[in-house]
């Protein structure tokens, strides 16, 4: 069966959250049981939306007295957070009918979550390209920057996302570090990683090794390396981690080897991390494909402006 359609349209780029209500309960109406579910709206707040007609049913708008259904389907858009401002550009890789590739951003979400709604690729993208389906065949961390694909129509989505989790995709990454001129490489680096709910940061633990790395030197110079990094795998943080335990934390990293919170206004030296390639062939037209970010890495070339205090204003 098929998932009905949203009877509201998207609002900046954001589909209308949906719920569906429970097959029993003990709430006369729908406004009653809202309250309950919906434990961070006030109750005044929900009484607003209903007001302003902004939660819906199949038939129409949910007044304060719409009685309790069960099993049936509402729709609301959720109030945004307050966001400041990504003072950064997306960049177009390529596009064509079916796949968008951009250049994102250090300090940009991929995907609306927590306090990143507005200021996502996804969402911008959307808005600015005038793509309503468009949606992501993978992920990357808000602190990396470089390739992200994007599909245009939701048919696509799924063969475009099973390469990545398929492992179909070759990824090239670059990074700038410490150099050490006593790490031995090129080498590759196997560990097992785990990610707990909740917790932050990655941690390497004794076991099967779930995670892998090959790390290559490109280039070093005043105490600073320039990296390829090459994921088989991809797991979470699994390249600052795997640097990290080389004794080679990526700049600019928050985590690794120290977490350090940093307001979410502070744009100032971005993760040294970049998406540099990604190469794959199509699922659809069976060709190959290859793309190469346009973005680089402050560091390298202007360690003092990336290292620099930010101004006052």
């Amino acid at each position: 069966m098929r998932r009905p359609k949203s009877p509201l349209p998207q609002r900046h780029g954001l589909d209308a959250a949906r719920l569906r209500l429970p097959s029993t309960g003990p709430w006369a109406t729908v406004r009653d049981h809202l309250v309950d579910r919906l434990p961070r709206l006030e109750p005044h707040r929900i009484d607003e939306m209903l007001r302003q007609e902004r939660i819906v049913g199949i038939d129409g708008p949910i007044t304060p007295c719409t009685p309790f259904q069960p099993n049936a389907l509402i729709w609301f858009h959720r109030d945004l957070p307050y966001e400041v401002p990504v003072p950064f550009d997306i960049g177009i890789v390529h596009r064509d009918d079916d796949l968008v590739v951009v250049d994102k951003p250090h300090f940009m979400a991929t995907i609306p979550r927590g306090q990143h709604v507005l200021q996502t690729a996804l969402v911008r993208l959307r808005h600015d390209l005038g793509l309503p389906e468009l949606s992501p065949a993978h992920r990357l961390d808000r602190g990396t920057a470089g390739l992200v694909m994007f599909v245009t129509r939701s048919q696509l989505r799924a063969p475009y996302q099973n390469l990545f989790r398929d492992r179909a995709v070759r990824k090239e990454y670059e990074a700038i570090a410490p150099y050490d001129p006593a790490v031995e490489l090129p080498r590759t680096v196997r560990s097992r990683i785990v990610k707990e709910r909740g917790i932050l940061k990655a941690m390497e633990v004794p076991g099967v090794p779930n995670a892998e790395t090959r790390i290559e030197l490109v280039r070093h110079r005043d105490g600073l390396g320039r990296y390829r990094l090459l994921p088989a795998t991809g797991r979470t943080h699994q390249l600052r981690v795997h640097m990290n335990s080389l004794g080679l934390p990526i700049l600019g990293d928050t985590f690794y080897p120290e977490l350090t919170e940093t307001p979410l206004g502070d744009f100032t030296r971005p993760l040294q991390l970049l998406a540099k390639v990604l190469e794959f062939t199509d699922p659809v037209s069976g060709l190959p494909r290859r793309f190469e970010s346009r973005a680089t890495l402050q560091a390298w070339d202007d360690y003092a402006g990336w290292a620099a205090e930010p101004t006052s204003p």
